[in-house]
């Protein structure tokens, strides 16, 4: 009996450390997840401040091909190779449709028609697209649930708090704009649905990967309607396109990568309604702009929408304990 009991205090004690070293481990993971929302939530500054004299077709192409360039420097020093087989450069390709090229160049088109506003709005929808997509491609046992859709649906309603009720007005002006701001979102529900299928490889490989499979498609596109060789750009365009490559896509795309591996697609779209918060609190920290208490609550909504995202049922934490693996 004694010994029974010993081996109950046991067990209890390592499941009580798995548990902690789980949390601990999906506190970072958390981290990264307002970090990468952070860094594409001010690429739309820097976007802004390149377009003075950069054009978006060429300002998306130095995007990705610089951003090419630093992940395979990365890999090339740390010995890692690329894949060679078709099969994977085909996911490769078709993963940078729906997650760089495609909703870039609809959202370029589409927010020039659409207003800022509006195409916030329709842009951050993308949790909601992974919940109904997931329907159709996901087997029933790895479907979110109930919980990930209150805070989906809590997640945008913090969105239109923050953009303002009124832009809703204009949903429906300018449909084919705002249809192809709506559609980007739907590629970007896609694209993290299809993140399963790149677990197995290093989070840089796929990143590489897919803007490798960008820039062959855009930067042509640039030579062809830019010209960019008869471009002028000014040293701010210049610094701003630098960091846009380096640190909003080659750095974002590996943190990406990494959490739709560890908190799988759902968490991970779940970046989309922080986005429109960092953008709020640039504008105060940098551009002295006020906080007036309905974007204070829309964030404070969004923010509790991620968190029922990304909070752990008690059965995966449980099943994840016992297996001594992280929760996805």
């Amino acid at each position: 009996m004694a010994w029974k009991t010993g081996q109950r205090h046991r067990k209890t004690a390592g499941s009580r450390t798995a548990n902690a070293s789980i949390m601990q481990s999906r506190s970072f993971e958390y981290a990264l997840l307002g970090c990468l929302a952070l860094l594409w939530g001010s690429s739309y500054m820097w976007i802004s401040i390149a377009l003075e004299t950069i054009p978006p077709a060429t300002l998306i192409a130095i995007r990705v091909g610089l951003a090419s360039v630093i992940l395979l420097m990365i890999m090339s020093f740390r010995g890692i190779r690329m894949p060679l087989d078709w099969r994977t450069w085909k996911l490769f390709f078709v993963q940078s449709l729906v997650n760089s090229t495609g909703p870039w160049l609809l959202l370029a088109w589409g927010q020039q028609y659409a207003g800022t506003a509006v195409s916030s709005v329709l842009n951050s929808t993308s949790p909601l697209w992974v919940f109904a997509l997931s329907f159709v491609v996901l087997q029933s046992g790895q479907r979110p649930g109930a919980r990930q859709l209150i805070g989906a649906l809590a997640g945008f309603g913090g969105i239109v708090l923050i953009v303002g009720v009124g832009a809703l007005e204009n949903i429906g002006e300018n449909l084919l704009p705002q249809l192809a701001v709506l559609f980007s979102a739907v590629l970007y529900g896609l694209s993290a649905l299809r993140g399963r299928l790149f677990s197995t490889m290093p989070p840089i490989v796929p990143a590489a990967g897919t803007l490798i499979c960008s820039s062959f498609v855009l930067v042509p596109v640039s030579i062809v309607v830019d010209r960019p060789w008869s471009l002028s750009p000014d040293t701010t365009s210049i610094c701003a396109a630098l960091i846009l490559g380096i640190v909003c896509t080659a750095l974002a795309f590996l943190i990406y990568f990494r959490l739709l591996s560890t908190l799988g697609a759902m968490g991970t779209a779940s970046q989309a309604y922080l986005r429109s918060g960092v953008g709020v609190f640039l504008g105060v920290v940098f551009l002295s702009e006020t906080l007036d208490l309905e974007t204070f609550a829309g964030i404070c909504l969004a923010i509790f929408g991620v968190v029922l995202i990304n909070w752990p049922g008690t059965r995966k934490l449980r099943t994840a304990v016992s297996a001594g693996k992280e929760v996805p």
